[in-house]
């Protein structure tokens, strides 16, 4: 977003700092935000041409909402522990059935095209064995469909754990062997709102998640196995 867009904003009714926060937690909720990048109060001012203040204040907003988390070098995505991340797994069995069954009845003609065509490309991306491309669409398709739950409330629930879903991702792509997993829930699921069918969305997403899950425990079980043989090799 250039300066003179949110001049314009602003000019409009909303203030600097809301519109620097909203096009912030778009990045996060897209994945264009990884662990580990630092956004600095003075370098987010510098991009979008404002004094310190509003980027300061979007920060902070940020933050208090649980898309970020403030440290004394700025603000990160927030690190989620192993159990954090079983109880938000939790969270998802119970929120995103619902979430899928209006999605089956929210979506429009054009959003299922749409929804169609990022699946093709995952397809494609899977195919030429480009996981980055892969995690991209993935990304899209879900941001997709939730953008479609008529619900705002849950709709922005399921916002909020995004980057716990993304951190997952990131963990589970690392074995090609979870690709045409993943790939075929989408699908799935994308056969279900193009149906309209409420019941076989909501069961879809349920075991999506629930397969979701079972890999991301591999790979936590991978990772552990992969840190005590480091630690006895350095013994």
């Amino acid at each position: 977003m250039t300066e003179a867009k949110i001049s314009t904003a602003a000019a409009s009714g909303q203030s600097t700092s809301g519109q620097i926060h909203d096009v912030l937690m778009g990045r996060i909720q897209r994945g264009e935000l990884v662990q580990g990048v630092r956004l600095v109060d003075t370098a987010v001012a510098a991009e979008f041409g404002v004094s310190r203040m509003p980027a300061r204040d979007a920060l902070m907003r940020l933050a208090h909402e649980g898309y970020l988390e403030p440290t004394t070098r700025g603000f990160v995505l927030p690190r989620l522990d192993h159990e954090e991340i079983l109880e938000i797994f939790d969270l998802r069995r119970l929120l995103e059935p619902r979430a899928a069954a209006m999605a089956a009845h929210g979506l429009t003609e054009d959003e299922l095209a749409a929804l169609g065509g990022i699946l093709d490309d995952a397809r494609s991306a899977m195919t030429e064995g480009d996981p980055e491309r892969l995690f991209r669409a993935c990304e899209i398709f879900r941001n997709g469909w939730i953008a479609a739950v008529s619900n705002a409330s849950l709709r922005k629930a399921l916002q909020r754990y995004m980057t716990q879903v993304q951190a997952v991702r990131m963990m589970t792509f690392a074995d090609k062997a979870n690709h045409p997993l993943i790939v075929a829930g989408n699908a799935r699921l994308y056969e279900a709102f193009c149906q309209r069918d409420a019941v076989a969305a909501s069961d879809r997403i349920l075991r999506f998640v629930f397969d979701g899950e079972t890999a991301y425990l591999a790979a936590h079980a991978a990772a552990l196995k992969e840190q005590s043989g480091s630690t006895a090799r350095a013994g």
